[in-house]
């Protein structure tokens, strides 16, 4: 197995492949497990802004640029992968191997940007969705700890359709049942709420 990754010329390309699918796989982990940032700040991206919130934003399509190890790692994995099957599997030489390796590094990189920013263009779309509840009333569902200690979840309707979306309150915990008043959209993609009784209250004094 060795022999057939890393012996003579297969070198070039197995140790890329190796050396790229360890890092893409393992950071790969991290991301799901929250160890690393979220995965479409692996690239700089220019995505099509979905509510017109950027005026001075051009772009009709929406590119990438290649700046992260993610990305590296990428191409050395189609690259790698690639050659290696040309050159190994397939008995082709050196040179077909070079060329092959490149065309599949590169769309291994363009599938994952494109993938990337297909995200990124989701989480938009949810904030936009989070950010039509701002202050309206809405009830809790599932109990919001107190003083940000955990997220819980509230039901509201929006645009006249109920929804259910993560939520936290500055304030005491909120029981399910309770009337409460959006007051924020956070960066995390929840809401952060406060009991409507006290704002009444704050309002009549």
């Amino acid at each position: 197995m060795l022999d057939l990754l890393f012996g003579g010329n297969a070198a070039l390309f197995g140790v890329p492949a190796v050396i790229g699918t360890l890092f893409f796989f393992g950071r790969l982990v991290l991301m799901l497990v929250g160890g690393v940032d979220d995965a479409h700040h692996d690239f700089a991206m220019d995505v099509d802004d979905p509510g017109g919130l950027d005026a001075g934003h051009t772009d009709s399509g929406a590119a990438f640029k290649i700046l992260s190890l993610q990305a590296i790692a990428a191409f050395l994995m189609g690259f790698g992968w690639g050659g290696l099957g040309i050159v190994r599997g397939w008995g082709f030489p050196m040179v077909a191997g070079l060329a092959v390796g490149l065309v599949t590094g590169s769309a291994m990189t363009w599938t994952l940007g494109k993938l990337l920013t297909w995200i990124a263009r989701m989480q938009s779309s949810g904030s936009l969705a989070m950010e039509s509840a701002l202050y309206e009333e809405g009830v809790v569902y599932i109990t919001i700890p107190q003083a940000r200690g955990g997220r819980g979840s509230v039901r509201v309707i929006v645009d006249q359709r109920m929804q259910y979306y993560p939520a936290v309150t500055d304030g005491v915990t909120l029981d399910p049942g309770t009337s409460v008043r959006i007051t924020a959209v956070n960066d995390d993609h929840t809401l952060t709420v406060e009991h409507l009784t006290r704002e009444l209250s704050a309002r009549g004094d």
